[in-house]
């Protein structure tokens, strides 16, 4: 009996840990990463909401006029600039206040203020001619976040160029984004020289009179360059891929939601926008596209009675913390929920606060994600089983099935679910290393003290 008693304790050993590791390692991991993340940096910022401000007095304070310094005295921003090297101090987010931001943001707004019929042409058409490259007649495999980036490398490069963008300047933008959104995630190293191939493009039509969004002067070509990439060709379409993903990901998980899109996907009334308006607000609700935003006060701000917050203090602006308390504090997905909650009442603030650097693109970027939604719904129904967290390291792995196709077996279901989780455990191991390199290599190289050390002298 002792064989088979073995064999059977073996066989429960390996049950255990494949149910068991996948739960519990990469959690573990991420909590590692955070402590030497603090042992590196050290303890920095006042978290909002938090012990000392309150999610009543969330808004308030972001909006506050001395919560206005981006960069500077932050040391947390040494690793966003080391993340968006070379040229971070051109990032708009990055700039501190004054005739420098508010240039470089006027020009932003100029290229943004595009009307919701354009966005949706803009957007549609570049759906369509991503989705022509998938095959028509069979099922097929994706991550949404790699579908999803060249959209968005088009969409962004005709709103800056205005012309459509060739396939190897499309390339050259989505090898550059992937890499930086990798890196954030400590998902890999950054590769500068995709960053430098498309720097190098972007400031040769700047010098040959070919780019019709310039900065003024003082800018230099190269400032500018820095500015195109960082704000359109990094963030834009990082951000704009991340959520499709988010988004595209919650329908595959929720058919009923996904039936009743497609239900009034056309209707003439203007139901189907609603509809998909609706699923947007609970995705960016329940998955917000900010994690932390960082400020520096440039002065004393009052929160209350009992509590001063004093100048230069960090202030840490947790979106998903703020958005899970008020009337709309959990974690379920239910988009019918704003058919009766209005945004205002709602904890909500999915594209930041208005009066402190909100995002420019707040006015078109639901039209376009709608737009993008309707071609891709019309000709695919979306099935996934993965683990979808507000990070997204496994960037939305998804099966597109075609009208008329077989969906995937329960088989390749499962498959699709378990790989994912043990991807999870690799990937922790991979993002502890990575992250753990990028963060002491931050700290050493200085990005953001040494730029303001060169300032002051």
């Amino acid at each position: 009996m002792t064989g088979p008693l073995v064999l059977l304790c073996c066989a429960a050993g390996v049950v255990a840990v494949t149910w068991l590791l996948p739960r519990l390692l990469p959690p573990a991991v991420v909590r590692l990463r955070e402590w030497i993340f603090r042992q590196v940096n050290g303890a920095e910022g006042i978290p909002v909401p938090g012990p000392l401000v309150g999610p009543e007095h969330f808004t308030r304070v972001y909006a506050h006029p001395a919560a206005s310094g981006r960069s500077r005295g932050a040391g947390l921003s040494d690793l966003f600039w080391y993340w968006l090297a070379p040229g971070p101090q051109m990032h708009q987010e990055h700039l501190e206040p004054g005739e420098r931001y508010r240039a470089v943001a006027r020009t932003t707004r100029r290229v943004v203020a595009v009307s919701h019929r354009r966005s949706t042409e803009l957007a549609g058409a570049a759906t369509r001619r991503v989705l022509d490259e998938l095959p028509a007649d069979r099922t097929s495999r994706v991550r949404l976040r790699d579908l999803t980036m060249p959209i968005w490398a088009e969409v962004y490069y005709e709103l800056v160029f205005g012309t459509a963008c060739p396939p190897d300047v499309r390339a050259m933008i989505v090898a550059n984004a992937d890499d930086v959104v990798t890196a954030l995630k400590c998902c890999g190293l950054r590769h500068l020289d995709r960053r430098d191939r498309l720097t190098r493009y972007l400031r040769a039509r700047i010098e040959a009179g070919t780019a019709p969004v310039t900065l003024p002067e003082p800018f230099t070509a190269e400032e500018t360059a820095w500015y195109l990439q960082g704000a359109f060709f990094n963030t834009a379409v990082v951000q704009m891929s991340e959520a499709m993903a988010h988004l595209l990901l919650a329908v595959a998980q929720h058919p009923a939601v996904q039936r009743d899109l497609l239900a009034t996907l056309d209707d003439p009334d203007g139901e189907g926008d609603r509809a998909l308006d609706r699923v947007i607000d609970e995705t960016l609700r329940v998955h917000p596209l900010f994690g932390v935003a960082h400020r520096i006060t440039s002065g004393p701000i009052e929160v209350d009675a009992s509590v001063t917050i004093p100048a230069g203090s960090v202030l840490l602006f947790n979106y998903l913390a703020y958005q899970r308390t008020g009337p709309a504090a959990d974690d379920t997905f239910e988009p019918a929920r704003w058919l009766t909650l209005e945004r205002g009442d709602a904890h909500f603030v999915p594209f930041g606060v208005t009066a402190n650097r909100a995002c420019p693109a707040r006015g078109v970027a639901p039209v376009m994600m709608r737009a993008v939604t309707r071609e891709v719904l019309r000709r695919y129904t979306l099935v996934s089983t993965v683990r979808h967290t507000r990070s997204l390291p496994n960037r939305g792995p998804c099966f597109l099935v075609p009208a008329g196709a077989r969906p995937p077996a329960r088989v390749r279901l499962s498959v699709m679910r378990w790989g994912d989780r043990w991807a999870d455990v690799w990937r922790s191991l991979v993002q502890l290393v990575f992250g753990t390199w990028m963060v002491l290599d931050a700290r050493r190289q200085r990005l953001c003290a040494s730029y303001f050390d060169e300032v002051r002298q």
